[in-house]
């Protein structure tokens, strides 16, 4: 694993972790890396020495050998940045608040908002599943749909 500290075009600066340079590569061209405070997908790193973790090893390769004394003390860097925990904090509380109030109708979601906006079933608020194609396709019809938001514990 590599710890990369990056930046936004808008000069936000964030830690992330990837399993490896290509990887890194791979996810920023896809835009699937983005800036945890404005969104931004155009993310560059930062000039900073790369953490890499090597498997069944304490330590990092940048780190050099650290005494017993050191190691015992706790590390004064947060985790996540404050402003990150509390986006993820809005997003989860937005994404629980839409699979409380909605009916989650599974993969027929498509064919629901379907029958909704042409007025062959009553409007209420669903969620569910549609593939990148059907999502496409009902925005190509007018039917606006947007994903529900998915936190990095959700993947685990």
């Amino acid at each position: 694993m590599i710890r990369y500290t990056l930046k936004c075009d808008r000069d936000h600066a964030f830690e992330s972790w990837f399993q490896s340079s290509a990887a890194f590569d791979t996810q920023v061209k896809r835009k699937l890396v983005t800036c945890p405070i404005c969104d931004s997908t155009n993310v560059e790193k930062a000039i900073m020495a790369p953490q890499i973790t090597k498997k069944g090893r304490d330590r990092t390769l940048s780190e050099p050998q650290q005494s017993a004394a050191t190691q015992s003390e706790p590390s004064s860097t947060p985790l996540m940045m404050t402003q990150e925990q509390e986006l993820r904090a809005k997003l989860k509380e937005l994404r629980d608040h839409v699979t409380k109030n909605a009916d989650n109708v599974g993969n027929r979601f498509p064919t629901e908002a379907r029958k909704m906006h042409y007025g062959d079933a009553e409007h209420r608020a669903i969620y569910g599943e549609a593939s990148a194609e059907e999502a496409k396709a009902l925005s190509d019809e007018g039917i606006d749909v947007l994903p529900l938001p998915t936190l990095p514990e959700d993947r685990n």
